[in-house]
């Protein structure tokens, strides 16, 4: 399983509208893209400008192939893209460790 890792920034005054927008974009586009697992969305306390979204799938390619090359991706996008502040930073993981 891979464990995508988005660091987003946006303008703090439009979190809820931004909260309700990246809810509806998972929930409606990319839950259905192919090898996708779950979802997590966290907002930070200490940086409230600051959200991780952290998505897992079942392979590398599943993110970077089947749904960044799909018009999924441009649908998604289109939700929640205009409340970026900058290009959202997106590494992949791998599990090393964890606990129960």
């Amino acid at each position: 399983m891979i464990l995508e890792h988005c660091d987003i920034e946006i303008d703090p005054a439009k979190q809820k509208e931004f909260e309700e927008a990246i809810l509806r974009g998972v929930d409606t586009v990319i839950s259905k893209a192919k090898g996708f697992k779950g979802y997590k969305v966290n907002h930070s306390i200490e940086t409230p400008s600051r959200y991780l979204l952290l998505i897992y799938w079942d392979t590398l390619e599943n993110h970077t192939v089947d749904f960044r090359g799909s018009t999924a991706f441009a649908d998604w996008r289109a939700i929640v893209g205009p409340f970026f502040a900058k290009p959202p930073f997106v590494e992949h993981m791998t599990l090393v460790g964890k606990s129960t």
